[in-house]
């Protein structure tokens, strides 16, 4: 009972953390219906269209996942002059009571990732982005809004998604000013040069990219802490911390190594959940 007590206190205490959140940006938009009968054009099911909703993707699920935690989340991103734009805008208003810091980049799709389910199982989908880096003026925009919420927040979040908005000059010029502004910056990693990442304080890759990063195994203990502690020397970051799936998620602090089991649930979509991993990290620190 006692331990159950001490993690109400602590979850209790998460209400007053002030997060930052820099990364890509998406509509996740959900279609679902019922499949009865296959396509006499050609060999593919027809679904019958039961309901469609959307929801923050991306960077915006970490957004979620803080303040469904309770804590306070700014958040900083690039979007297109387009529908999906002006709806991520209005969902990410509804989400953190406030106009979010959104740079519109007019020739810039804004990125919409769309899922085609039958019942529970997802048949489809349908991804409408680009991965071009941001034009300088809309970089400039972005890092004028972000240093201002590097200011105002406890810890940062880097959420990349490698679809442009956190080019090397925006992850270089947040990193340098949250370490002016004596704040610890947690990166979700994309790609295979995370040395673009370095002074940061925890970056948070999965097994798959872990391995990608360094060319190194990653599939038992031993592998994964090996790896990680390439990871970290090569690149100067002080902390790493790997998501692996059933296996759980293995911490490497310094000289210390933890391994933290996981609990079995039976899902049927894990997307997103090192988002909430990364917003459940940072909002602790």
């Amino acid at each position: 009972m006692s331990e159950i007590a001490d993690y109400a206190a602590v979850l209790d205490r998460l209400k007053n953390a002030r997060v930052a959140c820099v990364g890509d940006l998406m509509l996740d938009w959900f279609i679902d219906g019922e499949v009865e009968r296959i396509s006499p054009e050609a060999p593919i099911p027809v679904l019958r269209i039961t309901e469609e909703r959307s929801m923050l993707g991306g960077a915006g699920n970490v957004v979620r996942n803080i303040v469904a935690l309770g804590a306070t989340a700014t958040f900083a991103s690039v979007i297109g002059y387009d529908q999906a734009g002006r709806e991520v805008t209005a969902l990410l208003e509804k989400e953190i009571g406030r106009t979010p810091g959104l740079v519109v980049e007019q020739d810039r799709p804004s990125t919409i990732k769309t899922r085609y389910f039958a019942g529970a199982q997802q048949i489809l989908r349908a991804d409408k982005e680009t991965q071009s880096p941001l034009g300088r003026a809309a970089q400039d925009d972005l890092l004028q809004r972000c240093v201002a919420i590097v200011g105002e927040c406890d810890v940062l979040i880097m959420s990349d998604y490698a679809k442009g908005v956190l080019t090397p000059t925006v992850i270089e010029v947040l990193i340098a000013r949250a370490h002016s502004n004596g704040k610890r910056v947690v990166v979700d990693p994309k790609g295979a040069d995370y040395a673009r990442y370095r002074g940061a304080y925890v970056i948070c890759p999965n097994r798959r990219e872990l391995h990608e990063a360094t060319g190194l195994p990653a599939t038992t203990d031993e592998e994964v802490v090996a790896a990680a502690r390439h990871l970290r020397d090569n690149c100067r970051i002080e902390n790493v911390l790997v998501t692996r799936s059933q296996d759980g998620l293995t911490l490497l602090a310094g000289d210390e190594v933890h391994h933290m089991p996981a609990r079995a649930r039976e899902v049927f979509d894990v997307s997103g959940a090192g988002d909430t991993v990364v917003a459940a990290l940072a909002t602790a620190l």
